[in-house]
């Protein structure tokens, strides 16, 4: 049985400008009050990635070590929960129609560039997992993500699903649009939460408030 959650920024112990439920290390918030947030998240042990924008994806098994260095991590191991941390990034949530392998993948413009989820698609398809589905967690919206006109012709070029524009009409990435194109090209049956970081109080967000903390996705298998 599989099962996945998207945290917001509420119900956790930290502090402004953490408030509340941080779950991020890497941010400057009290390891402590951490740790005691990722505890008040009802999932089994989890695995918390150090992400670094890069293409690095890790099959987990039951040795590997709670916290290592990718941005999308497999794993058909049960009772183990797979997270992604983001304030703005895309939280991609995998998993095939036998619930038997899942994923989950950390895609900003730069993971996206290196087509981190179409790498993860198929390691998961190599493992013999079949029918895939996801889902995108909230993230920035193609509104609220205005980019250079350099970035901009850089990510479209590859991407041009990604071209938007800002609210102010400024060149402006719809990274979800993007991934949404790509992951059905790959034959997954996607699906998106339409919800902006940016724009919603509810969620961290780097856009909007450059010392924040980290929601999380978590998946896993029972």
């Amino acid at each position: 049985m599989m099962s996945h959650v998207f945290t917001t920024r509420r119900g956790g112990l930290s502090d402004l400008p953490f408030d509340s439920l941080n779950l991020a290390l890497h941010v400057g918030d009290d390891a402590l009050t951490v740790a005691k947030n990722r505890a008040l998240v009802q999932t089994p042990p989890a695995i918390f990635m150090n992400q670094v924008h890069g293409d690095t994806v890790v099959v987990i098994d039951g040795a590997t070590t709670l916290e290592i260095t990718a941005d999308a991590i497999i794993t058909q191991e049960r009772n183990i929960a797979l997270s992604v941390m983001v304030a703005d990034c895309i939280p991609l949530l995998l998993w095939d129609e036998k619930e038997s392998t899942v994923g989950a993948v950390h895609v900003g413009r730069r993971g996206l560039v290196h087509a981190i989820a179409a790498k993860t698609v198929l390691l998961m398809k190599e493992l013999g997992a079949g029918n895939l589905r996801g889902v995108m967690g909230p993230s920035i919206c193609g509104s609220c993500y205005e980019v250079g006109e350099d970035i901009f012709e850089e990510v479209v070029a590859t991407y041009p699903e990604a071209a938007s524009r800002s609210h102010s009409g400024k060149f402006a990435l719809d990274l979800p649009k993007a991934l949404e194109v790509e992951l059905i090209n790959h034959g997954v049956a996607i699906e998106r939460t339409n919800i902006c970081t940016c724009e919603d109080a509810n969620y961290f967000s780097y856009r909007r408030n450059a010392i924040t903390g980290r929601q999380a996705g978590f998946i896993w298998l029972t």
